[in-house]
């Protein structure tokens, strides 16, 4: 009995691992994102059926924009990395400036679509919006953060 309990054991010690290796997650998609965030929003805010279309149009404009500059992003970021295993200081220099750019871009689309999201609440919801802190940096409440 002892045997068998212990053989069950390691088998299913060993087992679990590969079980839940075969579990895939896959990432939210833009407009999921999107979905996601209006809805949470909503909850918050009490947003009205036209904030509600109004921020989904907003924040999809903002991952429209943004997904060029990720994309882009990446790029760069690849190029630094050869230039600097490459001691290519003019490289360095030229990655350097595109990921700068590349980083305006990404928060004067996130800075302009917190812009457009605050000025459809209405006061008191810019109020509990600013509470929740809202307006604290790259994409704003629920925003996507840094990405490397």
């Amino acid at each position: 009995m002892t045997r068998r309990f212990l053989t069950a054991f390691i088998s299913l010690t060993l087992l679990v691992p590969f079980a839940f290796a075969q579990r895939s997650h896959t990432p939210p998609t833009p407009a999921q994102q999107v979905e996601n965030k209006v809805a949470r929003l909503t909850a918050l805010l009490m947003l009205s059926t036209t904030q509600q279309a109004s921020a989904t149009t907003i924040f999809t404009t903002e991952q429209t924009a943004l997904s060029t500059v990720t994309a882009s992003m990446k790029t760069a970021r690849t190029a630094l990395k050869t230039a600097v295993e490459a001691n290519n200081t003019a490289g360095i220099a030229t990655q350097a400036a595109a990921i700068g750019s590349l980083t305006t871009q990404e928060v004067q689309a996130t800075s302009t679509a917190d812009a457009d999201f605050y000025a459809l609440l209405t006061p008191t919801q810019q109020t509990q919006y600013n509470k929740l802190g809202g307006l604290v940096g790259r994409g704003g409440f629920g925003g996507r953060g840094r990405r490397n």
